[in-house]
């Protein structure tokens, strides 16, 4: 694989991929959570996917070994295990890629039509969850702050939505350190998503995306 797309986008924007067996032996570090289905990881230079790609197969291979025997439970923890991948990229044509090869990974493993409703959910999740922005000022394409949308299952083929700025996400160490002047708040009310949705049903989500 080349680990550059162009001189100039190096040049430009410092784009240098991380080689595949670097990526497994970095994830091999954290092989406890890159395993567990609902363990949420973030990309802030996701690139078209070389970490996020590999962490939604090592989630997958869990939800088959938890829940292989069981098409309705594979079909709903799969879901959530692509919800737990995040990712923030600068360049379209990467973000683009990235959302291509993590719904290709999806719809593999799930051997899914692009009619089926678990498709067009995924499709939906990925809109969200790999955005379009700069992870350096926290903003989108559009200049506006980036949401992250916490997910939940909740059970009986229901998802939980919250979403949350990632500004305010990322401030949580200034906020709990000692001397600061927000040491006396509680995670509770540091943590207020901006948005709260009613629980959906994959069929919800589909017709949302």
């Amino acid at each position: 694989m080349s680990l550059i797309k162009s001189k100039k986008r190096v040049a430009d924007h410092g784009e240098v991929f991380t080689p595949d067996w670097m990526v497994e032996k970095m994830l091999d570090l954290v092989k406890g959570e890159a395993e567990r289905i609902d363990a949420r990881f973030l990309e802030p230079a996701c690139g078209s996917g070389n970490f996020l790609v590999p962490i939604l197969q090592r989630k997958l291979a869990a939800v088959e070994l938890k829940f292989g025997k069981s098409d309705f439970e594979k079909r709903h923890y799969a879901l959530l295990a692509l919800m737990c991948c995040y990712g923030i990229e600068l360049l379209d044509d990467n973000i683009a890629e990235c959302r291509a090869n993590m719904l290709e990974v999806f719809t593999e493993y799930l051997d899914l039509e692009e009619s089926d409703e678990l498709y067009r959910a995924a499709s939906f999740v990925l809109s969200l969850n790999l955005v379009h922005g700069d992870a350096m000022t926290m903003k989108d394409i559009a200049s506006q702050p980036i949401s992250v949308v916490e997910w939940g299952y909740i059970g009986k083929g229901k998802f939980q939505r919250r979403d949350f700025r990632l500004d305010v996400l990322t401030s949580m160490s200034s906020f709990s350190a000692e001397d600061s002047l927000f040491a006396h708040l509680g995670k509770h009310e540091i943590f207020t998503p901006t948005s709260v949705y009613p629980p959906m049903t994959v069929r919800e989500l589909a017709g949302a995306e």
